[in-house]
């Protein structure tokens, strides 16, 4: 308990005592001596302004502001209407319980908090600089690019940056949900937020606070709360609407019945009061966004980012999962598999390949570099030219060389033998005479198949993947993890247009999720009903561009949060049902005389703590 909890349990503590020797004397019989009816107010009076000054302050404040009708209006004037009917320990009972329920919310509310609290505190307070051979401690955001920093064991990383020196073992579990460290060592990338583990690493910061991926994630978290899920806006308009026409009702019921049917004016103000305290929206109010924090609690302790209840909401209902190939159910190693040269020797193949793809970024010019696996003099290259969606074409040795797909030996007249095994094939020409082909295939990522069946099994029905690779790899790699649907052989702008088809087939209120590595798709994450990107520990692209962040790249996970959303809004549907049903029958019964004080009280605190423990279900995590 905090500060302010420990403070309010004191005055339920104060207050109750205060209660309770006053209801043994009123059933003992010594209050029936007191016939002054303003002592007997005043003696009530003490424990009521105990417990329930804040409220009346509250109330009155908001008034002064112009907003009226909240839960604290609702208690005020229940709680002096039950005093003008002489109802005294009714006044405090409600205002008591009342106090009871809300630091009971406040304590779940700060339980369900925890996960995103422990997200928090992955925010570092310092880093270590060395300054004329002494460390200094300085506020990560003044460490500027290119800085060294020295962690030391057990430090908290406070900036991306890569290792210069050192070794040690790093804790991501803040990031990724993964309890097994992660090896550290020179030359390999690091990102804040993860603990340092035995070793004394020396890093080179590469993006400055602002830009680091504690940062981003701190405010991916910080602003979750403010996307809220549809049936989260209809409970926040419902109690806007609400509020104000069971007070109204209720001021109805205490003047028409006695004007219409005469007399009995202090019977009808009773009933008015207790309409006012079953009326009391607190379950909804509260429970609802509470049973949606859990949720993206819940996710962020395996390591899963959540950007809003609103995503989340869509995640329990989506039925159809796209995927893009290579980095996200592949590893995106590539490797040469096979060389099928014609004309020539493999060797001369592989060189003149290597030669071509020389100034290429792309993995698979890199694993025809590194199958070639000699030093390359590109003084033999000249400059070449990209032709989207088939190949390229550049002079080596002075010579026209294609390297590319099948399309681009069709369209360019070359005789050429096509190749039939699985995988990416480069097909290579020179002077317009066919040299043979190179196949190169990506290896499925581990856990991938396992993944898919998972997703399948919570109810996804349909798994779809796209590539760019050709129909036989893609074909290859979908039969071994039971894909439903594939579309290969796409450029970046048809897996825009492919998903947009996908989407119009939806029906209803199913929705469809992307899934991919957030850099070279971040358009089709966007264009989705959900993006889901692998985080790849620090994608600032994956970040930015998706609605679901996949901190550690483990596919398998989308199943458990398509679990924790499932359950998630099933606790919800239920808090919501429960409470206006419960509460619709008691106001019934208490319009007709039929409820009492106390069954107002269940009505209002029962029906909230029940509620909010439903909620807190959605934070366990089901093995």
């Amino acid at each position: 308990m905090n500060k302010k909890q420990k403070k309010m349990l004191t005055r339920i503590i104060i207050a109750f005592v205060l209660f309770a020797g006053l209801l043994i004397c009123e059933h003992t019989g010594l209050l029936n001596s007191i016939e002054d009816t303003w002592i007997l107010f005043v003696v009530y009076l003490i424990p009521y302004l105990v417990i329930g000054y804040d409220i009346i302050f509250k109330a009155a404040r908001n008034i002064s502001h112009g907003q009226v009708f909240d839960e604290n209006f609702l208690m005020m004037i229940a709680t002096f209407g039950a005093f003008g009917v002489r109802e005294y320990s009714e006044a405090v009972a409600v205002m008591l319980f009342y106090q009871v329920g809300e630091l009971f919310q406040s304590y779940a509310v700060g339980k369900s908090r925890q996960s995103i609290a422990d997200m928090m505190d992955i925010c570092p307070e310092y880093a270590n600089v060395e300054v004329d051979g002494e460390l200094t401690q300085v506020d990560p955001d003044d460490v500027e690019i290119g800085s060294i920093i020295v962690i030391k064991p057990g430090e908290r990383i406070p900036l991306d940056g890569v290792v210069v020196e050192g070794e040690s073992l790093i804790d991501t579990a803040a990031l990724t949900g993964e309890s097994v460290p992660r090896k550290a060592s020179i030359g390999d990338d690091i990102v804040s937020g993860c603990v340092n583990g035995s070793g004394t690493l020396k890093v080179q910061v590469s993006k400055e606070f602002e830009d680091s991926t504690v940062a981003k994630i701190l405010e991916l978290v910080e602003n979750a709360s403010s996307k809220k899920a549809k049936v989260e806006n209809f409970i926040t308009k419902f109690a806007k609407y609400y509020t104000p026409v069971v007070t109204i009702s209720a001021v109805a019921l205490a003047i028409l019945p006695p004007l219409i049917l005469g007399g009995g004016w202090g019977e009808w103000i009773r009933r008015a009061c207790i309409f006012l305290v079953i009326s009391c929206p607190c379950a909804l109010v509260i429970s609802v966004p509470l049973g949606f924090f859990g949720g993206i609690g819940a996710s962020s302790k395996l390591g899963i980012l959540v950007k809003g209840s609103n995503y989340l909401e869509a995640v329990a209902e989506m039925t159809t999962i796209v995927f893009d190939k290579t980095g996200t159910l592949t590893k995106g190693e590539f490797k040469v598999q096979t060389i099928l040269p014609e004309g020539c020797g493999e060797e001369e193949l592989l060189e003149m390949a290597a030669l071509g793809e020389g100034y290429s970024n792309h993995p698979i010019a890199g694993s025809i570099r590194e199958a070639y696996g000699k030093s390359i003099d590109m003084n033999r290259v000249g400059r070449a030219e990209e032709i989207a969606g088939e190949g390229l074409r550049v002079p080596v040795d002075g010579a026209e060389l294609l390297l590319g797909n099948e399309k681009l030996m069709k369209n360019n007249g070359i005789a050429y033998t096509p190749c039939e095994s699985a995988g990416t094939i480069v097909y290579a020409a020179r002077e317009g005479k066919f040299m043979g082909a190179i196949a190169i295939s990506d290896s499925i990522k581990d856990g991938a198949k396992e993944a898919i069946q998972s997703m399948k099994q919570v109810g996804v029905k349909k798994c779809v993947m796209l590539t760019g690779d050709r129909q036989q790899a893609a074909l290859a790699v979908a039969r071994e993890l039971s894909i439903d649907e594939v579309h290969a052989q796409l450029l970046p702008g048809d897996k825009v247009s492919k998903v947009e088809e996908l989407l119009k087939a939806q029906e209803g209120k199913e929705k469809l999720a992307f899934v991919g590595d957030g850099i070279n798709d971040a358009p089709v994450l966007t264009r989705a009903d959900i993006g889901i990107a692998m985080g790849s520990m620090g994608s600032d692209a994956a970040i930015e561009a998706a609605d679901v962040v996949l901190m550690d790249d483990d596919v398998g996970k989308i199943a458990s949060v398509v679990k924790i959303a499932r359950k998630t809004l099933r606790i919800v549907k239920q808090n919501i049902v429960f409470a206006l049903g419960i509460k619709a029958l008691v106001l019934l019964l208490g319009a007709f005389g039929l409820a009492n004080m106390w069954e107002a009280v269940f009505a209002d605190v029962g029906v909230s703590v029940i509620a909010i423990l439903n909620s807190m279900r959605a934070l366990k995590i089901e093995k």
